[in-house]
């Protein structure tokens, strides 16, 4: 009889310990579980350059950064189209600058600063894909930068 009174009471205790640490770690917020992942931050929108249209109206493509990169955001543009890029009165030209298009949508795009570039875009894929451009194509010195896209 003493033997079963001891074990209820060790059974009663773990029951209990077990409470009190379930109990505990529901209310533990500051800990970093693993399977509660935070969902990633939206880019915040910013306006470093000025973009006109070829006839001198203004657009409003977004831009945002991307580490040190300057990301212009073509991915829901029209098949064709056109922007001139120049930088803020008081500012100077990002490190780098890229643009996102998406593939299937745009087939090239063009780049002219201090070179001309022209940038093939796969087909295939539906995802939206950065494309940075190489150093020379403008330097702190350019004026502005043209950039045309197509269908083809």
């Amino acid at each position: 009889m003493a033997a079963l009174n001891r074990r209820n009471r060790l059974g009663l205790a773990g029951f209990m310990g077990t409470v009190v640490l379930v109990a505990g770690c529901s209310h533990v917020s500051a800990v970093h579980w693993p399977w509660s992942h935070k969902a990633p931050v939206a880019p915040t929108a910013v306006n470093e350059l000025v973009e006109m249209g070829s006839n001198g109206t203004a657009v409003a493509y977004p831009q945002y950064w991307k580490r040190n990169t300057l990301l212009v955001d073509l991915h829901e543009a029209a098949t064709e189209g056109s922007l001139v890029l120049t930088p803020r009165t008081g500012t100077q030209w990002p490190v780098r600058l890229a643009f996102r298009v998406t593939p299937g949508s745009i087939g090239a795009l063009e780049v002219s600063g201090e070179q001309r570039m022209i940038i093939p875009v796969a087909q295939e894929g539906g995802q939206p894909i950065d494309l940075e451009l190489v150093p020379g194509v403008y330097t702190p010195t350019t004026a502005q930068i043209t950039v045309r896209w197509s269908a083809r």
